[in-house]
């Protein structure tokens, strides 16, 4: 009974390791006082002045620009891919090489994104970080939507060609309805990448205006204060309500291929 409790014991402690700063930073960021190490008593005025930070709310815009844009292109090639790769072609080397972009360092992806615009000529800005970021999150897409396939009830396809209904009808009035949890929730998780991804938006953005990760990284530069710990409790809540959003879907549409 000792030694089975004593297993506890690294389990917790990696959970405070993990979950001990963010808390420390919420906590910080309702600080009445200028200072980002010391709580002086709390208050709200820090959450009420990103409101006025112009920079920041450029930032914002040009983040949820992206995030969105990325998305719509993650989902839909991602679904596409997943379906390609489950249904019409059985290939190993094809499944390594669709996990590459989640599997590579965000600095190699980065790098050599650039070296491609720069190859095809390709004024860099904000379309270009929304191409780059649909890249990579399409990897994501792509497993969750494969996870989906895997439960799916292949019968009603069968049923439906054999109806005489073509792969296009096929797809959408069959595939598409059982794969929407899957699709909704890669498309969660890609937004979430997309919304706190710093390398490749750093390398592919050129001379536009920034998107709020690189506006971020140049304000800490020159210290932490209470209004970056404001800041990164927004964005911490904004990615945790799409996490759990997605594994509910997820779960949701599991028990549904169990019924």
């Amino acid at each position: 009974m000792r030694r089975s409790r004593l297993l506890y014991v690294p389990f917790w402690a990696t959970y405070v390791f993990l979950y001990a700063p963010i808390v420390v930073l919420v906590v910080m960021s309702f600080n009445a006082g200028e200072s980002a190490y010391t709580y002086e008593g709390f208050s709200l005025k820090w959450y009420g002045e990103l409101a006025g930070d112009e920079r920041i709310m450029n930032g914002v815009v040009n983040t949820l620009i992206v995030a969105v844009g990325s998305t719509v292109i993650a989902t839909v090639l991602g679904t596409l891919l997943a379906v390609g790769l489950a249904r019409y072609t059985r290939s190993k080397l094809l499944d390594a090489v669709s996990l590459m972009p989640a599997v590579l360092p965000d600095l190699v992806l980065a790098i050599g994104l650039l070296v491609f615009y720069g190859m095809i000529q390709l004024t860099l800005g904000l379309y270009s970080v929304i191409l780059a970021h649909g890249v990579f999150a399409m990897a994501f897409v792509a497993a969750v939507v494969r996870t989906r396939l895997s439960g799916a009830d292949t019968s009603l396809e069968e049923a439906s060609r054999d109806l005489g209904a073509g792969p296009v009808v096929t797809f959408i009035r069959i595939t598409l309805p059982q794969l929407a949890p899957g699709i909704v929730a890669g498309a969660l998780l890609a937004f979430t990448l997309s919304l706190d991804e710093f390398v490749i938006a750093f390398f592919t953005i050129g001379n536009a205006e920034p998107t709020l990760p690189i506006v971020i990284y140049s304000m800490i530069r020159f210290g932490v204060t209470p209004k970056i710990n404001a800041l990164a409790a927004i964005l911490l809540l904004v990615s945790f309500t799409a996490v759990i959003a997605g594994q509910r879907l997820t779960k949701i549409g599991e028990s549904r291929a169990q019924d």
